[in-house]
């Protein structure tokens, strides 16, 4: 097969990029199928019974930051590969890329869904590169400094919560309210209105996608922080040969048991006390937001080996995983057309029909799919569909997609 795309590609990248862009979607299906509190706050809808409970649980666990984690992970390492083999053009070829991934994320939240990640993903990108120099040791740094403000930024939620709740003032009062709105269950009239509003037609979904993109680039800093600080941790694992499947088997080991076992004990923890407080708004807005912030990037770094030596492996699921993750932009973007479809007004109007537990059927129905149509389509294609135009509106050039033979 000649001039294969493949063959210049790191192959454990790609199978930990699979992993991420599958896993993803189960949290993000809450905010496909139902009211935008659930997402936070299982409380605020589909939480029907036990079997719901225990699903939240499981994917808090399991997914958690976790998913998003290891895309902003790979998002640096593969700006730092792209920015490495670039050279001199390094900065035009980088912000060209991120300007389109810019206009392209700027179509699907207004057009789609508004949980868009693509605008962040651009801003924050170019942000991210200005560390490209920097040794391992210094990345790694970094990436704790900008944790730890992350943690402050953070923190400050529940701590303004439980100041309202002492204050016993109408303001005080009239804040909770609005807060409970967010991180606790919304008035049964805002419930019913995005029923009503995502059940709908085209044009409204369009024109709450335009409003929440205003409230998105709001939070940029809030929440940019995080994010920043995996894109730098990326670099450092790429540059230290984590990521290319460089350690030894037993480096890796380690790294696994030790992230899986602490990071998932700190998770485990973390929803006990959520359990004992029965999903309450303080355990939704410090649980998630702010306790989990240190256990999830201990996990990350224990998804992150395991998937390694999944990917140098290179077993038959290692290797679908691995064109699952080549096509990680056109997966991110189908998982959204078809799940909009499913569940809004404009397609099949499924959205608010199902509990919590209900809706992860779906959830293994589109991994299924990813894990069939990549490998097809990269057998006939050199990119996928997505990719192929972000690299032609990037190059500004109409690149050969057509995989041909001698």
């Amino acid at each position: 097969m000649a001039d294969d795309p493949a063959a210049h590609r790191i192959a454990t990248l790609d199978t930990v990029r699979g992993v991420a862009v599958m896993g993803i979607v189960f949290l993000n299906i809450v905010s496909f199928a139902m009211p935008e509190a659930a997402y936070l706050s299982p409380r605020a809808y589909g939480l029907d019974g036990p079997a719901d409970r225990w699903t939240y649980y499981a994917v808090f666990v399991a997914f958690d930051g976790k998913m998003r984690g290891l895309f902003s992970f790979l998002f640096g390492a593969s700006l730092l590969l792209i920015a490495d083999r670039a050279g001199d053009d390094a900065a035009l070829v980088h912000y060209r890329r991120m300007a389109w991934l810019l206009v392209l994320g700027l179509a699907h939240a207004v057009l789609l869904w508004s949980g868009d990640i693509l605008v962040h993903y651009a801003l924050i990108g170019s942000v991210a590169f200005l560390f490209r120099h920097h040794e391992p040791w210094r990345l790694v740094a970094f990436g704790v400094a900008l944790s730890v403000v992350d943690l402050l930024l953070m923190g400050s939620i529940p701590l303004s919560y439980l100041t309202m709740t002492e204050a016993h003032t109408a303001q005080a009062a009239a804040s909770l309210r609005e807060f409970e709105e967010g991180f606790g269950v919304p008035d049964p009239a805002t419930i019913a209105a995005q029923l009503a509003l995502f059940r709908g037609g085209f044009g409204g979904i369009v024109a709450h996608n335009l409003n929440q993109l205003a409230i998105n680039l709001s939070n940029t800093v809030l929440i940019g922080c995080e994010t920043l600080a995996y894109m730098v941790f990326g670099m450092a694992a790429l540059r230290s040969g984590m990521l290319t499947g460089a350690w030894s088997q037993r480096r890796y080991l380690g790294w696994a048991i030790a992230g899986i076992g602490l990071g998932g004990g700190g998770y485990a923890l973390i929803a006990a006390w959520m359990a004992s407080r029965d999903l309450d708004t303080l355990a939704i807005a410090a649980g998630p937001l702010v306790l989990a912030i240190v256990p999830r990037a201990i996990m990350i770094a224990g998804w992150a080996a395991v998937l390694v030596l999944l990917g140098r492996a290179q077993r038959p699921l290692a290797r679908r995983l691995a064109d699952v993750g080549r096509m990680a932009l056109s997966n991110y973007l189908a998982t959204s057309i078809v799940m909009c479809f499913l569940f809004y007004g404009w397609g099949l109007g499924l959205f608010g029909r199902f509990s919590r537990a209900g809706l992860y059927p779906f959830v293994a129905a589109m991994c299924l799919a990813m894990l069939l149509w990549s490998p097809w389509w990269l057998s006939r294609f050199r990119y996928g569909p997505f990719e192929w135009l972000w690299r032609s509106l990037s190059r500004w050039q109409v690149q050969p997609i057509r995989i041909t033979t001698p």
